[in-house]
Order: structure tokens, then C-alpha cells, then sequence
């Protein structure tokens, strides 16, 4: 499928600069591109490449000073980077309108007592529950479990191999990537008299609102009494772990390997990094950012804090710690000097 550039310029509300009418049939980074390909440069670093590319078409900044011409046609936007994503996001749309899956494939199991809407796809080997209820053009793929009185939301698409335990409830535009599992059991277990544990049974769900993407093999608990909520709009990576009762706000992002424990409170539009641990209980605020691999153990009650390190503090005062850490042996080196020359003036 082709397209101009004066056709891509008009879908991403931008300017051309050069041949309007020539086309391109692929996608590529800039630093790989051939003849035919559209890119894009968002990141200044990456200009010298816009000079010797081979790309037919790039999407640039409007404010990317060029040093001297070049060989492809421009298209000058706000924002090259969001300019990008909805062109990769309509790509996939037609994409995935070509492969038009829809039926249902066997064998697969689908209780009786089940209901769809319209134009769904069930993979081959899907099982889904008693009561459970897909809306209008659901995708369910090979090998999924759907429990008893699920709910999915109209143009969810639940990949292979994703298992939804029973009575969860998962909003419309929701999509979960393959091998993750929705609503097991919360960790639960009460210590006895001997050292044993005694499960707590774990009678809650998770509901998960509207347009919420969850990575692969990512873990979600369902609620020892209540809901585990994923709120409106929130993304997870891969590989993260969500415990019993926690609540996550609209348009929260996380990244890959985070562990969150029980009944903590995430606020909206935070950022939370790799590999960031957050103990139970806690309250954090609205558009709070996490760096990777931080720990954190106490509630953060004010609007926009960025933290750092484990145990987690304010960002910056984090970095200097860091670069007074790296020096420590230039600074204990110049003690051992001091006491050196204290000791020879007293003799």
C-alpha cells in the first residue's frame, strides 16, 4: 500500500517540503532507511542522519533548524514523535482490518450460557465461562481463558494464552498481551501459632477500565474484598506485578518488572519506571515520577514529586548523594593527606 507525502502530511496536520507527490510503502529508523520508507526524527541527536538518508519521506519538527538541504521530502509537524504514533497507529488499524478475523474457530469451548455482541473472533483452544459477556468486535486468541461471569468491553482483544479468573471485568478498548494473567489470588496468608500459614480467601475481583494496554506475562490480583482497579487510559509494560486491593490512576504508565504490593494508591498520570519496588499501603500523588530501580516506603502526598534511589528521596538531592558516593575515595584520600599533615606539625 502506498501513500504521498502530501496525502501523510494531511492526515498528521502537517506542511510538506519538496516533491508532495512522492510515495512511500514502508516504515523505518531514519538511520536504516531506504528508498521508499518513511521516517521520522524527534530527537535532535539523530539529525545528522536526515543528511545522507536514503528514506523518501522524513517527519520532522517545526522548529528543526536543517544546516543544508536534502534529498527527501519533509513534513514539518508539532510534534514529530506523536505525529509518528498516529501513522504507526493507523497503519496498524488497516492491518488489522486485512486480517478480518472474525467466527469462531474449533474446537474452542464456549459455555451456554455465555453472550456475545457482534463481529467477535474466538481462537481455536479459547475457553470461556459460564455468564461471561463479550461485547461488539472482541478478539479472543488461542489459548485464552475467560472465567465465569467475565465481562469484556466492546474492541477489547485478549492475545494468546491470557487467563482472566472469574468475575473480573475488563472495560471496552482494552488490550492484554499474550501469557498475562488477570485476577488470581491476591497474596493472602495469615501466620498461625506454629509458623504455618492459613490462606485468606481471596473473594474480590479486578476491574480494569476503558483503553488500559497490559504488556505480556503481566500480573494483575484480584482483591481480597473489592476490586483491584486499573483506572481509564493506564499502560503496563511487561513483566509487571500489581497485588491485592491496589488501585492505579488514569493514565498511569509502568514499566517492565515493577512490583506494587497490596492496597497501595497510585495517582493519575504517574510515571513509574523499571524495576521500581512500592510497598503496601501507600498513597501516591498525582503525576509523581519514579526512576528505575527505586524503592519506595513512605506516601508521597505532593502534586509532581520526582524521586530517586532505594529507599526512594527527592530526585535531585538523590543525584548529588550519587556524585558525592563516587567520589568518596578522592574525599577519603584527601583526609588520610589532612591527618598526615596534622600528625607532622605536631611532632
Amino acid at each position: 500500500m502506498q501513500f504521498t507525502a502530501g496525502q501523510i502530511a494531511s492526515l498528521v496536520n502537517g506542511r510538506t517540503e519538496g516533491n508532495p507527490e512522492v510515495t512511500v510503502s514502508d516504515i523505518a529508523k531514519i538511520e536504516e532507511a531506504r528508498s521508499g520508507t518513511l521516517c521520522f526524527i524527534a530527537n535532535p541527536k539523530y539529525e545528522p542522519y536526515i543528511y545522507d538518508t536514503e528514506a523518501s519521506v522524513v517527519i520532522i519538527n517545526e522548529g528543526l533548524k536543517l544546516e543544508k538541504p536534502v534529498s527527501p521530502t519533509l513534513i514539518r509537524v508539532s510534534d514529530a514523535y506523536a505525529a509518528f504514533a498516529l501513522l504507526l497507529e493507523k497503519y496498524n488499524e488497516i492491518m488489522q482490518a486485512g486480517a478480518n478475523l472474525t467466527g469462531i474457530q474449533q474446537p474452542s469451548y464456549i459455555s451456554e450460557s455465555a453472550k456475545h455482541g457482534k463481529e467477535v473472533y474466538i481462537g481455536a483452544f479459547a475457553y470461556i465461562g459460564n455468564n461471561v459477556v463479550l461485547g461488539n468486535h472482541v478478539k479472543i486468541y488461542p489459548n485464552a481463558y475467560i472465567g465465569d461471569n467475565v465481562v469484556i468491553g466492546d474492541h477489547s482483544v485478549i492475545n494468546a494464552g491470557v487467563k482472566i479468573y472469574h468475575n473480573c471485568k475488563i472495560g471496552a478498548r482494552v488490550t492484554i498481551h499474550a501469557g498475562s494473567v488477570i485476577g488470581a489470588d491476591g497474596f493472602g496468608f495469615a501466620p498461625q501459632a506454629d509458623g504455618s500459614y492459613k490462606k485468606v480467601p481471596q473473594l474480590g475481583n479486578v476491574l480494569i477500565e476503558d483503553y488500559v494496554e497490559i504488556g505480556a506475562n503481566t500480573t494483575i490480583d484480584r482483591a481480597t474484598m473489592g476490586s483491584t482497579v486499573i483506572r481509564k487510559g493506564v499502560k503496563l509494560d511487561n513483566l509487571v506485578q500489581i497485588a491485592h486491593n491496589v488501585e492505579i490512576g488514569e493514565h498511569t504508565a509502568i514499566a517492565a518488572q515493577t512490583g506494587i504490593s497490596g492496597s497501595t494508591k497510585i495517582g493519575r498520570r504517574c510515571i513509574i519506571g523499571g524495576q521500581v519496588g512500592i510497598v503496601g499501603h501507600l498513597h501516591i500523588a498525582d503525576d509523581t515520577k519514579i526512576n528505575a530501580q527505586s524503592g519506595l516506603s513512605k506516601s508521597i502526598s505532593k502534586t509532581g514529586t520526582a524521586l530517586n534511589g532505594s529507599p526512594a528521596f527527592d530526585y535531585k538531592s538523590s543525584l548529588k548523594s550519587q556524585a558525592i558516593f563516587r567520589n568518596l575515595p578522592e574525599i577519603l584520600q584527601r583526609l588520610q593527606d589532612l591527618e598526615e599533615r596534622f600528625k607532622k606539625n605536631d611532632n
